[in-house]
């Protein structure tokens, strides 16, 4: 089973290459107007559509969860070696979960973590989490309530 998302985007080479480099893969279709990335790990089929009047939603993010903190270092040094702007969190509980992620927006601004869940928790958010919090720029897609 795989999880299908179908995105428009105003600049498909730029996404393109962001896609890549989020997903570590190459896209199995590429045309003027249309990319597929399908993966297995995670299990995905993203297609791309070339929309110039594109606007996505801001009230929404998307995640691809790891197995481990090293699975997200690997996307944390992809996404800065690819010169991608990154958010990076270590051991912040934000969503009743202790998690390490990184955050990267997409280039029609859709925001993306790649994270780990390291434990379970009671709360919400703790310490310097600011998932949640007005300080964030992601704050209104997690944890909403």
């Amino acid at each position: 089973m795989k999880t299908h998302l179908n995105l428009a985007t105003r600049d498909l080479a730029k996404s393109v290459a962001f896609y890549r480099t989020l997903l570590d893969a190459e896209p199995a279709k590429s045309l003027d107007d249309y990319a597929l990335f399908i993966t297995e790990d995670p299990g995905l089929e993203l297609a791309l559509d070339r929309d110039l009047a594109a606007k996505p939603g801001r009230s929404a993010h998307f995640g691809v969860v790891v197995e481990s903190v090293e699975a997200v270092d690997a996307a944390i040094a992809r996404l800065q070696a690819a010169g991608v702007p990154v958010d990076i969190e270590r051991e912040e509980t934000c969503c009743y979960a202790k998690q390490t992620k990184v955050w990267a927006a997409d280039p029609d601004g859709r925001r993306w973590e790649v994270y780990t869940v390291l434990e379970d928790t009671e709360t919400r958010n703790e310490g310097g989490a600011t998932c949640c919090s007005g300080a964030d720029p992601h704050a209104d897609e997690c944890c909403a309530v």
